[in-house]
């Protein structure tokens, strides 16, 4: 590998720590802008599938995220305890329940994300040239890239 051309292994394990840490900190720093509550990894996983892709069974969501549907059942269970989720009978199958996001919880994820939006906004502006703006942008679209791999 020409040092010219091309990063050494060492400078590229460099520059995955230091993303890794910086893409921490930025995730700190989002998270604390519009909080949301103690929910755990696996309730987030299934409040976020419930918001991008609407109503869904207990049995549908298990399979979604590759969880038993016992598992899943206390994971809706203890969502529904907190009031941001709820359910209603299927009008074809009425063994089943459709499950969705709440009306007043939608509101509060909805303020949050954009309490969020406008800290990330306002930094930008702050924190950043308008030619790194640019640079920003054509980093995203890597980031991007790493994320679907």
């Amino acid at each position: 590998m020409s040092k010219t051309s091309h990063t050494s292994e060492s400078q590229l394990a460099g520059l995955a720590g230091e993303l890794r840490i910086a893409v921490g900190k930025l995730i700190r720093r989002w998270r604390e802008q519009g909080h949301l509550g103690d929910f755990t990894n696996a309730q987030k996983s299934v409040l976020l599938r419930l918001e991008r892709d609407g109503p869904a069974t207990v049995s549908m969501l298990a399979r979604a995220e590759g969880v038993r549907p016992q598992s899943m059942r206390i994971t809706v269970s203890a969502l529904e305890a907190a009031g941001v989720v709820s359910g209603k009978p299927d009008p074809k199958d009425g063994r089943q329940t459709f499950l969705s996001l709440t009306p007043s919880f939608l509101k509060i994820v909805k303020t949050g994300r954009a309490a969020r939006e406008d800290w990330l906004f306002r930094a930008l502006q702050a924190q950043l040239a308008p030619r790194e703006h640019g640079q920003l942008a054509a980093a995203v679209k890597l980031l991007s890239r790493l994320a679907d791999f």
